[in-house]
């Protein structure tokens, strides 16, 4: 059954993200239809037919935007847990959802539910591309370089005639007149050297977004799932226990499990087709060892500064100003007296889980600068030499 597009989804346009990118789209749509107009006007069938075909790429665009926009990723039911009841120890369990998180299925705190297949939260859509509109977010991805490829041949043509043929043109009316169909002053061309720079830009950035995400289509993994598999590789195991990502399939049959005929991928999003000697729950069993792993290596410390969680904090340095980490995670609030458990640190930064929190609450989880903390020594807890060796250990990989 085809999924069913809710369009109080409309709300997500209210967003920076979705009104940047349909500015780009539609201001580059006009400029490019200007363009024509004195490039190659419709008065011919040629012209015509370009016109067409360069209206085409913007319904394209258009139309598998606002399909990846308005379908969403599908998210995993509030409440949900696996039919056996002695599944539920080889899951996670979301306290935001109140449910567990189905396979492949991650909770998005921007979205505020877990999310199946979830690759990534998009700001240009202002949702998750995951397992439903995975499809039509790639069809996007391939339709926008390439329409915006042919908007910068038409742009490059235009401002090679306005540079060396002069600043009007003319089409013929009958055989003894001419006049002309569109003057292109200093203005026009400023619009057209910026919409340009949108379209070249478009271009080379969406379409390296287009070639990761199809290289994350033929490996049938996704942006996260890439995070976990170079984690298990790295991970202490017993001899002889290797691990086997469960979904990778063979290119082609991974090719169409998001390309499937019916226009959007195969299966539920709960449960998912594997290799033979694996199950629903090996990535699963997986993820849960990686975190009981980061649980035994992670450090306590205690605040003993207030942060507000501004991302330039120029009471604590301008060293920490100049070293924030790269990422969009959060920065949490910390006062004085608070306990957090650290799992990373990024130079002047650490990153960690508040072991306070409201009760029932969600866990916040986030950065903050590192002089506001300092260690607690607690050999119960963790060996001193161990804690401090792999403190220092993560330290240098960041």
């Amino acid at each position: 059954m085809a999924p069913r597009i809710d369009w109080r989804d409309l709300r997500r346009l209210c967003h920076w993200g979705p009104l940047v990118a349909l500015f780009i789209i539609v201001y580059c749509y006009v400029m490019g239809v200007g363009c024509i107009l004195i490039w190659w006007p419709p008065v011919t069938a040629a012209g015509v037919a370009h016109l067409i075909v360069y209206t085409a790429w913007e319904l394209t665009i258009l139309y598998n935007f606002f399909q990846a926009m308005l379908l969403g990723p599908g998210f995993v039911p509030l409440g949900w847990k696996p039919e056996k009841e002695e599944d539920c120890q080889f899951l996670q369990y979301c306290k935001q959802c109140q449910g567990y998180k189905s396979p492949r299925s991650h909770h998005c705190r921007k979205c505020k539910r877990c999310v199946m297949k979830m690759d990534h939260h998009c700001p240009w859509i202002n949702t998750c591309c995951g397992h439903l509109n995975h499809t039509r977010f790639i069809l996007f991805l391939l339709s926008a370089p390439l329409g915006c490829l042919h908007a910068t041949v038409v742009y490059g043509c235009t401002m090679y005639r306005y540079l060396y043929l002069g600043s009007s043109y003319y089409y013929v009316v009958d055989d003894n007149d001419l006049e002309p169909l569109i003057d292109v002053d200093l203005y026009f061309f400023a619009m057209l050297f910026f919409a340009t720079g949108l379209s070249i830009g478009v271009t080379v950035a969406v379409g390296i977004l287009f070639s990761i995400q199809m290289k994350i289509v033929l490996t049938n993994q996704t942006g996260i799932e890439t995070w976990i598999l170079d984690k298990a590789k790295d991970r202490p195991r017993l001899e002889g226990d290797k691990f086997v990502y469960p979904y990778h399939l063979g290119w082609r049959r991974n090719f169409w499990e998001v390309f499937a005929w019916q226009g959007y991928p195969r299966g539920d999003g709960i449960t998912w087709p594997v290799v033979e000697g694996c199950n629903q729950y090996t990535l699963t069993v997986e993820q849960l060892l990686q975190k009981e792993d980061k649980r035994n290596r992670s450090v306590e410390f205690a605040i003993v500064d207030n942060y507000s969680g501004s991302w330039f904090p120029i009471t604590k340095g301008i060293r920490v100003c100049c070293c924030i980490p790269c990422t969009e995670e959060p920065r949490i609030k910390v006062k004085r007296g608070d306990v957090v458990m650290v799992t990373r640190a990024y130079r002047k930064w650490l990153y960690g889980e508040k072991v306070t929190r409201i009760k029932d609450g969600p866990p916040e989880k986030g950065w903050f600068p590192r002089p506001c903390a300092e260690k607690i020594i607690n050999e119960l807890h963790y060996p001193l030499q161990n804690q401090a060796a792999d403190f220092e250990h993560d330290k240098k990989e960041d």
